[in-house]
């Protein structure tokens, strides 16, 4: 059975290479050339910047581009078998669709592992790249002189060693607002500070009007100082925080899940960040979903052209990202779980998918 399984991946192949291409293509023509030629008209980006930008913006649409090949894959390689009498020959031979179809389940799991990975090594790189150029290379000084919620990590030898964070930070009057500082020993907690803001003086932050709590290796409090100045633990400059902090799409699971942590401890809302986390394992996993659905449909023997497999494509790819849409606004705003709104369009791909499969074996 192994010439089998090598000839239905050979088929498989060629679909999933050019479904990945042509839908790349409609999101480069549609989205990231649009922005580009706006940072061109606006900002009068360099030739250098605008090819920068459009070669970091290619890993988040690849991974995105994924699920939907896999699905285009499944339904042309089994349409065309199915149009030349192929299935009708295999099933004659005593072959079942659950061997049929096992190669491309198989193919779907390693290529939503693949993508998983993916998504958490290159993207975020990819996406940090993208946006220091437009701040950095393209917008220069017309970039907004505020930020909220922002999280300074000083780590040394691999280990935490101090979280800081604050409710809001001004650039133009270098001025923390609502500092936080949180310090770890062998990670474990050993000292919380807070203070009212933090204003640069020229080589050192400065807290004002705060309180320091110090921590026992259990975590409970040993002692409790007030102060109405003093200087901060950390050596950063303003420059520096500013370029360190990052968006949800530029963090590691690993990252991301920290700045969570750290929100919820001042009582932030972090649902979008939650929602990111989950989705950063949900929609690559979305290919192994699509193949469950796309592969009874295109067993089906009339799914000979490959231009109805195209438009099935098309309209459950629609349907999908519609549901995913709406349950991701939902999640971020608080009316959905974060794992119900994450995992609900898969969910419902999967149910699909069994369906259309029971069918089929029949």
């Amino acid at each position: 059975m192994r010439i089998l399984d090598k000839y239905i991946v050979k088929e498989l192949l060629g679909p999933f290479i050019f479904g990945i291409c042509a839908f790349s293509s409609v999101f480069i023509g549609t989205n990231t050339l649009f922005k580009i030629a706006q940072y061109v008209t606006k900002y009068g980006a360099p030739v250098t910047s605008v090819v920068k930008l459009f070669f970091y913006s290619l890993p988040n649409i690849i991974v995105l581009t994924f699920p939907m090949s896999m699905l285009l894959a499944s339904l042309l390689a089994f349409g065309r078998l199915s149009g030349s009498s192929e299935i009708t020959a295999m099933r004659s031979g005593g072959i079942s669709f659950s061997r049929l179809a096992m190669p491309v389940f198989i193919v779907a799991f390693f290529v939503s592992i693949f993508a998983v990975a993916f998504n958490e090594v290159v993207v975020p790189k990819a996406n940090a790249g993208y946006n220091y150029v437009v701040k950095n290379e393209i917008e220069r000084n017309t970039a907004p002189k505020s930020q909220e919620h922002i999280i300074i990590k000083d780590v040394k030898n691999g280990n935490l060693e101090r979280l800081t964070y604050a409710r809001k930070y001004e650039e133009s009057t270098n001025t923390m607002h609502a500092v936080s500082i949180q310090e770890y020993e062998n990670g474990n907690i050993v000292r919380v500070e807070h203070a009212e803001k933090a204003e640069w003086n020229k080589d050192h932050w400065v807290m004002y009007h705060g309180t320091i709590h110090d921590l026992s290796a259990e975590g409970n409090l040993k002692r409790t100082m007030k102060f109405e100045q003093q200087i901060m633990p950390i050596d950063k400059t303003p420059t520096t925080i500013t370029r360190e902090q990052k968006q949800a799409s530029e963090m590691t699971i690993k990252e991301l899940k920290q700045h969570i942590k750290v929100l919820k401890s001042e009582y932030v809302k972090s649902t979008t960040y939650e929602v990111e986390l989950q989705q950063r394992v949900s929609i690559p996993m979305a290919s192994f979903v699509f193949a469950l659905i796309g592969t009874p449909l295109g067993l089906q023997p009339q799914r000979s052209s490959s231009s109805i497999g195209l438009g099935l494509s098309i309209i459950i790819i629609f349907i999908y990202y519609t549901i995913m849409t709406l349950t991701t606004a939902l999640g971020q705003g608080g009316a959905l779980p974060v794992y119900v709104a994450a995992w609900i369009p898969n969910t419902v791909g999967i149910l699909a998918g069994i369906y259309l499969i029971r069918k089929a074996s029949r």
